[in-house]
């Protein structure tokens, strides 16, 4: 089973950017624990950050191409404003989980919609990192379903 983590915006400033909301935990800590997940899992996986909408689109594409069985992506602010992420993930039909590390659902109003998610089976969301432990073992489950 080969799964492919998407992080979009910021991030990687995990640790520094608004600790109160996002933890302590540094975007190294977050890599390390979703690969020791992965790895206890028997998960083959790849994990992708960037700060740019395109390379999101072309990630997400691309796992089409690279036969990945699922995604799990935290599209951080493009969630509340990229269609662009959302056509391509409807585009490669790979089942996804979004993960958010915050309680989006209790943030700004802004905030309220989710564009990637409409194309995702499943959100995990304030849960801080754990969350992407709980996202993996949903996309997991979800792929032995279809098995």
């Amino acid at each position: 089973m080969k799964i492919l983590v998407l992080n979009g915006p910021n991030l990687n400033m995990l640790g520094i950017r608004e600790p109160d909301i996002y933890g302590r935990l540094t975007y190294r800590d977050l890599e390390v624990f979703i690969q020791q997940v992965c790895e206890n899992l028997h998960i083959d996986v790849e994990i992708f950050q960037t700060n740019f909408e395109g390379a999101l689109v072309e990630k997400i594409q691309n796992a089409y191409f690279e036969k990945v069985d699922g995604l799990v992506i935290n599209p951080a602010a493009y969630t509340h404003t990229s269609v662009a992420i959302l056509d391509a993930l409807k585009a490669v039909s790979i089942p996804a989980v979004e993960i958010h590390i915050s309680k989006v659902d209790e943030r700004e109003d802004f905030r309220q919609i989710s564009y990637p998610g409409k194309a995702c089976f499943a959100t995990v969301a304030g849960k801080g990192i754990e969350g992407y432990k709980e996202a993996i073992l949903l996309l997991k489950e979800k792929l032995e379903e279809e098995l």
